[in-house]
């Protein structure tokens, strides 16, 4: 363990691209058509919401995901990470199948796939991977991974310039839930894709449409504690949860969750009577929508303060009803408010990964260091930590 506070900066562009490139020509050969970036998200409230249809308050990270990307006519994938050199993965396009090839090539081979379908021909290229989103911390690494990839075919591949960014969110949402395992419910990838600088994305996620909504608390930063407890989306406690409101809404006669916006909650719960389970889940995904809406509205007002209680109110929610969080993440929480921040709450699918807190400008160093510090007398390891600045898209950058 360390007595230092862990910082995890971002990289600036200017300084991955050259790098990335002389890598390129290093590991697999000559020159990239070229260099692409996706970025990593937070989400600042409304956790297991997408895939019922509800609201969320994502905004893009600076720590992105690059890729190195030259075509090839052949059908072929080359894909190689700096990350994971011993790795690397080559075969046929049309080979690609669930869990062939795995691990993290899975969500660039899936994309791969999915877009020489959509191209009507063949689709080959040579990937190089340089990953800057931590892995793990529910920062959505993975679909940071897949965008990137998306969106370099995307712009390369005659076949596929009628493909606009939701189309493409949509394909990295099928690459990770149909050949990595992953069931992601699409907020990732639409942020990481369609993002807004200097904003987070109220993503309606019943038809995905978005509305930019600005950061109005310059007085107070994001920090975000990567607890270091691994989070894994492929582990089966996600697609349970899943599982459990699919049920739910065949109880409840709805398509969706979202249907029931609105609706008094003890009604609907008593419903559900017997299913102890099921009126938990519930409970949390109608509070949850709600406070979305709220904290919106209070950062309209300026209302740091606001912000704040709806982010700690949507950890209890996800402790208690939705049972996602775990040791690190309450002690995280916890620490933060401790120390002094407006809110604080997990983010992300849970099980580990991130969390956040809302810091006055001026008290970030000192949170930080009493979140560090207690997960030492915790006996955990020291947990990294990064400054969350809402953030580009998807972008080429040569």
């Amino acid at each position: 363990m360390t007595d230092e506070v862990r910082w995890s900066p971002a990289t600036a562009d200017e300084e991955i691209e050259p790098d990335l490139r002389a890598a390129f020509a290093r590991e697999i050969g000559g020159a990239p058509d070229g260099v692409w970036a996706a970025p990593g998200r937070i989400n600042l409230i409304g956790e297991h919401t997408d895939y019922n249809g509800g609201w969320c308050l994502p905004f893009a990270l600076a720590h992105r995901t690059y890729c190195a990307v030259r075509t090839r006519p052949d059908g072929r994938l080359r894909a190689v990470s700096r990350q994971a050199p011993g790795q690397a993965w080559e075969g046929e396009v049309d080979q690609i199948r669930t869990g062939s090839p795995g691990g993290w090539v899975a969500y660039v081979a899936g994309v791969v796939a999915i877009l020489a379908q959509r191209a009507g021909g063949p689709v080959g290229a040579d990937i190089l991977v340089d990953g800057r989103v931590p892995v793990g911390a529910g920062l959505s690494s993975s679909a940071a991974l897949s965008c990137s990839g998306a969106l370099a075919l995307a712009e390369l591949v005659p076949g596929l310039a009628a493909v606009d960014r939701a189309e493409l969110a949509q394909v990295c949402v099928r690459a990770e839930n149909d050949y990595a395992g992953a069931a992601t419910g699409g907020m990732d990838q639409t942020v990481s894709l369609r993002a807004v600088d200097g904003h987070a994305l109220l993503v309606d996620c019943d038809d995905f449409s978005l509305t930019p909504v600005p950061w109005t608390l310059p007085g107070h930063e994001v920090l975000v504690i990567d607890t270091r407890a691994h989070h894994s989306l492929a582990d089966g406690q996600y697609a349970a949860r899943r599982s459990t409101c699919e049920r739910a809404c065949r109880s409840l006669g709805v398509a969706s969750l979202r249907e029931l916006h609105g609706a008094d909650v003890d009604e609907v719960l008593g419903r559900l009577e017997g299913d102890g389970e099921a009126q938990r889940r519930v409970r949390h995904v109608l509070s949850e929508n709600t406070r979305v809406l709220d904290l919106v509205a209070a950062l309209g007002q300026e209302d740091a303060e606001e912000v704040g209680r709806l982010m700690v109110a949507s950890h209890v929610s996800l402790r208690d009803d939705y049972e996602v969080s775990c040791r690190e993440l309450d002690l995280a929480v916890e620490a933060a408010r401790q120390a002094g921040a407006a809110g604080a709450r997990m983010t992300g699918g849970g099980f580990g990964g991130s969390a956040l807190a809302l810091v006055r400008r001026g008290d970030v160093e000192d949170v930080a260091a009493a979140v560090h510090e207690a997960f030492l007398a915790e006996g955990l390891q020291a947990p990294h930590l990064l400054q969350a600045t809402p953030s580009a898209p998807a972008h080429r950058l040569s």
